[in-house]
C-alpha cells in the first residue's frame, strides 16, 4: 500500500546501490516515470511560477516567495501531490514547500494547484536533504510532513530508510520550538523504527503515547482506503520540537 512510484529500481540499480552503502543521506531514490500530457502542460505553464530553483548557499526568502508572512510547512516526498493539495486547501493560513524529485509527481501537483487555485504551495524539485542544508534557515519551519516514505521492506535494505538518527538530528534543527514533525507509514516494522528513532532524539517529544491519532488535516489517500478495506494498518507519529 506504500505510495511508491510506478517504476521500481532495476535489479542492477539496487545491486549498485548496495555495493556503495557509505554515502550521504538522500531523501529519495530516482525512478523514471512517464509524463502525461496534462503534467507536461502544467510543468510548462505553471512551473515558472510555482517551482523554485535550488539555490545552494542562499536562504529561501519565504515572505517574498509566498507574498505574505505565514507558518511554513515542509513536505518531503509528496508523491503525486493529492494529499499535499488537500492539506494546503484545508490549512489555507499555512504555506507549504514540497520537495519531490519525481517529475510526474511535480506535474501532478501543479495540476492540483491549478484546479484548486492554491496560492500557498511552492515546489523544489530537488533532494530535501540538500534543500534543508542550503536553503532553509535553522528553527524556521512550523512543521514537517513525511508521509509514506519508501519502507525498504527487505531487512538488508533497512539502512536506506529515510527516518534514521542522523537525518532526524539534521532535520529537527530546522523546526522552530513548538513546531512539529508528522510522519506516516503503512509498514508496521518501519513505524516501529520511526517511533524508536524519533523517541531517541533529544530535541523532540511525542505528542501521544506511542502512535498518534491521524490529525484531521491529513486526508486518507487512495492507497490507505484500499489497504483499510484489506485490513491493513496505517501509523501516524506526531512529535513536537522542544522549547
Amino acid at each position: 500500500m506504500s505510495e511508491l512510484p510506478e517504476n521500481p529500481a532495476t535489479p542492477a540499480e539496487t545491486e549498485a546501490a548496495a555495493a556503495h552503502p557509505q554515502r550521504a543521506i538522500k531523501s529519495f531514490v530516482v525512478r523514471a516515470g512517464r509524463m502525461g500530457s496534462g503534467q507536461v502542460k502544467a510543468l510548462a505553464e505553471l512551473g515558472p511560477k510555482f517551482v523554485l530553483p535550488f539555490t545552494p548557499g542562499q536562504r529561501l526568502d519565504v515572505a517574498a516567495v509566498f507574498g505574505r508572512e505565514a507558518p511554513l510547512v515542509l513536505e518531503i516526498g509528496f508523491g503525486m501531490g493529492d494529499a499535499t493539495a488537500k492539506i494546503a486547501q484545508t490549512l489555507a493560513d499555512h504555506d507549504f514547500l514540497g520537495c519531490e524529485v519525481h517529475e510526474p509527481g511535480v506535474g501532478a501537483l501543479l495540476k492540483h494547484i491549478d484546479e484548486k487555485q492554491l496560492g500557498n504551495i511552492r515546489i523544489l524539485q530537488h533532494d530535501a536533504v540538500e534543500v534543508l542544508e542550503q536553503m532553509i534557515a535553522p528553527a524556521s519551519l512550523a512543521g514537517v510532513h513525511i508521509f509514506f516514505p519508501d519502507p525498504w521492506h527487505k531487512k538488508r535494505h533497512n539502512k536506506r530508510r529515510l527516518i534514521q538518527p542522523a537525518f532526524v538530528a539534521k532535520l529537527v534543527k530546522h523546526i522552530r520550538p513548538g513546531g512539529y514533525l508528522h510522519c506516516a507509514t503503512d509498514w508496521e516494522p518501519y513505524a516501529q523504527q520511526m517511533l524508536e528513532v524519533l523517541s531517541a532524539e533529544p530535541l523532540l517529544e511525542n505528542t501521544a503515547t506511542g502512535y498518534a491519532e491521524t490529525p484531521s488535516y491529513r486526508p486518507l489517500t487512495k492507497f490507505e482506503n484500499r489497504g483499510i478495506k484489506l485490513g491493513h494498518g496505517v501509523w501516524d507519529l506526531v512529535f513536537r520540537r522542544k522549547p
